[in-house]
C-alpha cells in the first residue's frame, strides 16, 4: 500500500473508523483515523454450540457463524466427537477474517471446550436451548420455533455421528429446550449448521422484522 490510502479501521468495540495510512520511515506505519464510519453494533445473545470438526471444516463452519450473527462459539464434546483438541487461535483467527470480509463489528466470542455434561448442567434455566433434533416430534421446523422467546438462544448441533441415547436424553431433561427437524434428509455438521442458524435468525433472531 501506499502512504494516504484509506481503509476500514474496526477493533470489535469502538466501531469503524476511516484509516489513512502515513508512512513514517521505510520500516513503520501508522493510520491516521478521520471520520467514523459506523457506531459499535452490540453482540448478538445467540450462542452457537457445536461439536467439533475436522480442521477444514471447522474453519468453513466458524465462518459461516460468524457471518451468520451469532455472539458466542461453543465447542462441545459428546461421544462421537471426531476432534478433542481446538486449536483455539486459529478458530479466532478464522472469527477475524471472516468479520473483516462481511463487515461484522460485534465479533462472537470463542469459549473453550467442555463435554456435553458440563454444558447442560451450567446452563441457565432462563435461557432457551435450541436441539437438533432427527427425532423431533414437530416436523416443521419454523412452527417448532414460532412464538418463542428467552433471555438469550444457544443452538446445539451435534457431530456426524449425531447424540447418542443417552446424550439425547440428557439433553431433553434441560428446562427450557425446543427440539428443532431439519428436514428429511441426513446434513453434515457444517451444512446444518447454516441451515439451523438460518432458521433461528428468521423465526426469533435478528432477521426478524420488528412489529409496527
Amino acid at each position: 500500500m501506499r502512504g494516504g490510502e484509506v481503509v476500514h479501521l474496526f477493533n470489535g468495540k469502538d466501531g469503524e473508523f476511516r484509516g489513512h495510512l502515513r508512512l513514517a520511515s521505510r520500516k513503520s506505519a501508522y493510520f491516521e483515523l478521520s471520520d467514523q464510519l459506523r457506531l459499535q453494533t452490540e453482540r448478538a445473545d445467540l450462542d452457537y454450540c457445536f461439536a467439533p470438526l475436522k480442521q477444514a471444516r471447522l474453519d468453513y463452519l466458524v465462518q459461516k457463524a460468524t457471518e451468520m450473527g451469532v455472539g458466542g462459539l461453543r465447542p462441545v464434546l459428546t461421544n462421537h466427537t471426531q476432534i478433542r483438541r481446538l486449536n483455539m487461535d486459529r478458530l479466532r483467527a478464522n472469527i477475524i477474517e471472516a468479520a473483516e470480509q462481511c463487515g461484522v463489528l460485534a465479533l462472537p466470542l470463542a469459549y473453550e471446550p467442555v463435554s456435553l455434561q458440563a454444558f447442560i448442567a451450567s446452563f441457565p434455566k432462563d435461557r432457551l436451548l435450541v436441539f437438533c433434533d432427527e427425532k423431533a416430534e414437530i416436523s416443521d421446523p419454523y412452527l417448532a420455533l414460532s412464538g418463542l422467546s428467552a433471555a438469550g438462544v444457544s443452538l446445539l448441533i451435534g457431530p456426524e455421528g449425531g447424540f447418542d441415547a443417552e446424550e439425547r436424553a440428557l439433553v431433553l431433561r434441560a428446562s427450557h429446550v425446543v427440539s428443532l427437524s431439519l428436514g428429511p434428509r441426513i446434513l453434515r455438521a457444517d451444512t446444518a449448521a447454516v441451515a439451523a442458524l438460518s432458521l433461528v435468525q428468521a423465526a426469533i433472531g435478528d432477521w426478524k422484522s420488528p412489529r409496527r
